[in-house]
């Protein structure tokens, strides 16, 4: 008789298995597994995304080392039911393209949260391809442009540059009675960010800047900006740059012969500022912060305390930030049983946290926190304006 050519029923059934998995895995969303909280054993697989080389570095290592800390004294008291939190650190340069190659890594690679970037435009970047796959972030960055983007798996660790901004120019305009207000930005998304939301706040204030000078991010020399500023002699400058563009601005605005006030938001209130800048050079700047020191509470006292025996260094902004983040996201983690995907950026959202920048309530576009404090540079260092 001849062989049949129809398979076996064994070979039947086991195609028939392959071909409902391969379905099933076809048909499910990006970023989940047939468990909403992973393995349930093994290491917590958590990526933290930043700078750690180039001109944005300090950054990143502000950044890793708060969510370092935080994580590691949830090590230390046994994890997150009973497994151990991982933690790496990848280098995104301060680069988009850079930062967007490393989302699909850390998908690949499995990772189930991300903290970081403290660069707005890479966060942005980033973005897409994180909500593609379900992995929640908490991110540094304060750009209202992160906002805009609407993504339920993206949330903030501090303030925009709408409230840091919005506290600045009421403080400027109302408290201190100036009028005349330069601005100076770089045509990045954090100085776009910045730009954009002072210059409303002080136009619904009734005031518009007597300039309004835009430079590029990687720019070392700004006579040509500093010049047109210093012909409409303003009482104060309003600056939107990271920290090293910032201090050179301020630095040679000074050897220029400009004496007011500088004032900004995050970046005027960090060592790096006020290093690059020169602390004769940096004094009396203005900054609008969720975080002035290591002093404003018991709380930021203990942390401080704990930064400095981990990394023997002061704590500042952008390590705090980082702290709350991990916390926020560590407590969410543990409330939902390590939950994944949808359930996990649903926990971090539910996560009420009193923290050392304040109080999150996060809402559904991601912000938690939506106050700061005004600050001056005073001999170095940035004390509250009583």
């Amino acid at each position: 008789m001849p062989r049949s050519s129809r398979p076996s029923a064994p070979r039947t059934a086991l195609a028939a298995a392959i071909a409902l998995t391969a379905a099933l895995t076809a048909c499910s969303a990006p970023g989940e597994s047939d468990s909403d909280t992973g393995s349930g054993s093994g290491p917590i697989k958590i990526a933290v995304v930043n700078a750690r080389s180039g001109q944005l570095s300090s950054l990143g290592d502000w950044e890793y080392k708060g969510a370092k800390l935080a994580i590691d004294e949830w090590n230390d008291k046994g994890g997150i039911n009973g497994r151990k939190i991982e933690l790496k650190s990848f280098d995104d340069q301060g680069d988009p393209t850079a930062g967007t190659n490393l989302a699909r890594k850390i998908d690949s690679e499995n990772y189930i949260a991300m903290i970081g970037t403290a660069e707005s435009a890479v966060t942005i970047a980033m973005a897409p391809v994180l909500q593609q796959a379900e992995i929640p972030n908490i991110t540094s960055g304060q750009s209202d442009g992160l906002v805009a983007l609407k993504s339920p798996f993206l949330f903030l660790n501090g303030p925009t540059s709408t409230t840091y901004d919005t506290t600045l120019a009421k403080y400027l305009i109302q408290d201190k009675g100036y009028k005349k207000i330069a601005m100076i930005t770089n045509n990045g998304s954090f100085g776009k960010g910045e730009h954009d939301a002072f210059a409303k706040a002080a136009k619904d204030l009734g005031v518009t800047p007597v300039t309004d000078q835009v430079v590029t991010t990687d720019q070392k020399e700004f006579s040509a900006a500093l010049t047109a500023i210093r012909s409409k002699k303003p009482e104060v400058v309003f600056i939107g740059s990271e920290e090293v563009e910032a201090g050179l601005i301020v630095k040679q605005a000074r050897e220029l012969g400009i004496t007011v006030p500088f004032a900004g938001a995050a970046p005027q209130g960090t060592p790096v500022f006020i290093d690059t800048a020169g602390k004769e050079a940096a004094e009396g700047t203005i900054v609008s912060s969720p975080y002035l020191s290591n002093d404003i509470s018991p709380a930021a006292q203990k942390f401080a305390a704990a930064y400095e025996a981990a990394y023997d260094e002061e704590a500042e902004l952008h390590g705090a930030k980082a702290y709350d983040g991990a916390t926020i996201l560590l407590t969410a983690l543990k409330n939902s049983d390590v939950a994944t995907g949808k359930k996990l950026a649903d926990a971090i959202r539910a996560t009420h946290h009193d923290g050392l920048l304040g109080q999150f309530r996060y809402g559904p576009d991601g912000v938690g926190i939506t106050r700061t404090t005004i600050g001056v540079i005073q001999d170095g260092k940035l004390v509250e304006q009583k």
